[in-house]
Order: C-alpha cells, then structure tokens, then sequence
C-alpha cells in the first residue's frame, strides 16, 4: 500500500492493513504519537524508524479503542501507562502483538511490538553470522557447563539469536528450561517460564526453582543484577550451560560490567565461556550489489534485510587468568586480538568489502 494512503483510512481498516504490511514486510514496531493537530504514525523497519503519515485524532481514537479491546485494557484508563498484548493470523500462522500505552500532553501514545515467528525463530545457518563465528557458536552451545552470554542495546537481536543457539540443541537429549519476561516465541521441546515480578517470581528466585528440575541447559533472559549473576554462574559451575543477556556496548564490557556488580572473580573467572556482543545492520538489495550505478546508502529503500554484525570473545586459560587478576577491558582486548578477535567494526569492514552492507550503515550501530 502507498504511505499515503494510510491517512484516508478509518481506525479499523487502518490497523488491519498496517498488520498486513508489517507481516508483508518485516516491520518490528508501529508507533502512534498524538500532537497537536494530528498523530504521527511512525513504523521500525530493519532497526530504522520511519515517518508514514499524519492520522487525524478521530481516525487514532477509533484505533486505540479497537486496540484497548483487543488487548484486554480498560478503554477508560487514560491517565496511566497500560500494557498488554493480543494475537491475529496471517500467512497461517500467530502473530504476538505487544501493547504500550503512554499518557502523554496530547492523548496516549501507543506503540505495537509484532513478533512474527517466522522472523524470529530463524535456524543458526540461516542468521547470518560470518563462517568462523557460526562455527564457534556451534561448538560452544554443546558445552556441557559454563556461563555464555549475549549482549547489545535493545532491538539488537539478542533474543533471536539465544532462540537459535538453543533450537540447534532441542532434540539431542537435552532437558532446557528457560526463564523469559516475557515469553516472546514459542518454541517445541523447551519448557518456557515467564517472569512475575508482581508475584516475587524474578530471575533470581526463577533460576534456583529451575536448578530442582535437573536441567542440561538453562536461558536466564537478562542479568540485571547480582543476585541473579551469581546465581548464574553459580548454576554454570555445578554442571549448567546457562545462556544469558547483558546490555553493554561490547563483548569485552561485559567482564568489567558484572565484576562492578560485585561478582566475585574466583566464580566468575571459570565460569565464563564466551561473550558474543551484536548489532543489527541493514543489507544492501541484491539489485544495488549488481547496479552499475550505486545505490544512496543513506536511502532507506537501498536496504532489504538485516544481519548480525558480531563479535565474539572465546575465554581460553591466559583470559580466564587476567579476569582472575582483574586486568583492564583494555588489556584483554589486547591479548584476545593475539588470538583472532575481531571487533565489530572490524567485521563491518569485511561485510562492507563484500557488498553485504554499507559504510554508513556500519557506522550508524558501531559509532
């Protein structure tokens, strides 16, 4: 459908035809943002936002209370943020819609997270990560103990990419047990737990429940603060794999970043694995890799797709010994790059090299 067409649209028609498209096309996020005179209507698309079409007032009421009965929210709340959820067809298959309400000057802002299975439960071939780091991640996954973790900003596709590593395992006489807040894909031969926080079920107190449960492989969604690190590496030292988030700008930040939160080194040190840290880039159409004529990197439409930009940081026996003496992040970057690592900017200029993505596209998530 043409952007422009968005604003002629009622509330209900408008809502069906923006799921279409983003199912159509891969959109993550759907933004509407009451102003003055009109609502900005805004989507995410491969970790992009873009402006689509001013909607009148009237036009956004009747889709904000056709969203509120979906998802379960009380139409007459208005003054406090509300959050819920609700599910449609498309392509037979469900797709999960995540619902946020915001009380703003103007009205209540509504953002819809669409998580859409078929794009987030991708096999670990079919990621994209460059041949070596694929491989590794295979071999670590299959580790019978030990801590690894995945870290980036939102949207980086941590979770994705967790859901991957542990599809590769379900099957292979694993029992895997994951605690997640919140539940975002459903995924055959796991036993997935949500978080409660309103119940006191957190990650903590989740993890030493799953530990009675004699589990091979554990995913802990994010470790948010010391209770729940070191329960983590506590499990992973007594015959765990445990799989887990951080949100730091690098691999190498996340030893500084758990060691601050009072983690002791002697536990932290022989539990670590492996740290892969991730971006998402956008991929150039195959129809600009083969012009004679460049495409505009700057152009959204120069971009189909999205891939990881990684790097990843295997602990071996000299690392583990400088996490123990608490060496600088600087430091064992150092020593990790006499091993073969790779930062993510280096990555990108291989992926830039090869066509996959663009210069400024690297820049824009690495900067």
């Amino acid at each position: 459908m043409d952007k422009n067409s968005y604003a002629t649209l009622d509330g209900e028609s408008l809502l069906k035809a923006l799921e279409g498209q983003a199912v159509t096309s891969g959109i993550s996020d759907l933004h509407f943002a009451p102003e003055k005179k009109h609502v900005r209507l805004e989507w995410r698309l491969h970790g992009v936002l873009e402006r689509i079409a001013d909607i009148t007032p009237v036009t956004y009421e009747a889709l904000l209370r056709r969203i509120k009965f979906l998802s379960k929210l009380k139409l007459n709340i208005t003054n406090i943020p509300q959050d819920g959820q609700y599910t449609f067809l498309a392509d037979n298959r469900v797709i999960n819609v995540r619902v946020a309400t915001l009380p703003t000057r103007f009205g209540e802002k509504l953002t819809l997270r669409l998580l859409d299975p078929a794009r987030g439960i991708i096999s670990l071939e079919k990621l994209g990560f460059p041949g070596p780091i694929a491989e590794e991640l295979r071999t670590l996954v299959h580790l019978p103990h030990g801590i690894i973790l995945v870290t980036g900003p939102t949207g980086s596709g941590k979770t994705t990419t967790l859901y991957a590593l542990l599809a590769s395992v379900v099957g292979k006489n694993r029992n895997i047990i994951t605690l997640e807040n919140p539940i975002e894909y459903e995924i055959e031969g796991i036993v997935q737990s949500q978080i409660d926080e309103d119940h006191n079920y957190t990650f903590a107190n989740g993890l030493r429940s799953v530990l009675r449960h004699n589990p091979d492989i554990i995913l802990v969604g994010e470790i948010r603060d010391l209770e729940t690190a070191q329960t983590a590496i506590d499990a992973s030292l007594t015959g765990h794999l445990v799989l887990s988030t951080l949100h730091t700008n690098s691999a190498i930040e996340a030893i500084p970043r758990l060691l601050s939160m009072g983690v002791p080194p002697y536990t932290f040190a022989p539990a670590l694995r492996a740290v892969l840290a991730q971006r998402m880039v956008r991929t150039v159409r195959t129809e600009c890799r083969k012009s004679t004529t460049p495409c505009d990197p700057s152009a959204n439409d120069t971009y189909g797709g999205i891939t990881p930009l990684p790097e990843l940081l295997v602990i071996d026996d000299q690392l583990r010994q400088m996490i123990l003496q608490q060496e600088q992040g600087g430091e064992i970057a150092k020593v990790a790059k006499t091993k073969g690592f790779k930062t993510m900017k280096e990555w990108g200029n291989e992926f830039t090299k090869e066509g996959i993505t663009t210069e400024q596209e690297v820049n824009r998530v690495t900067m």
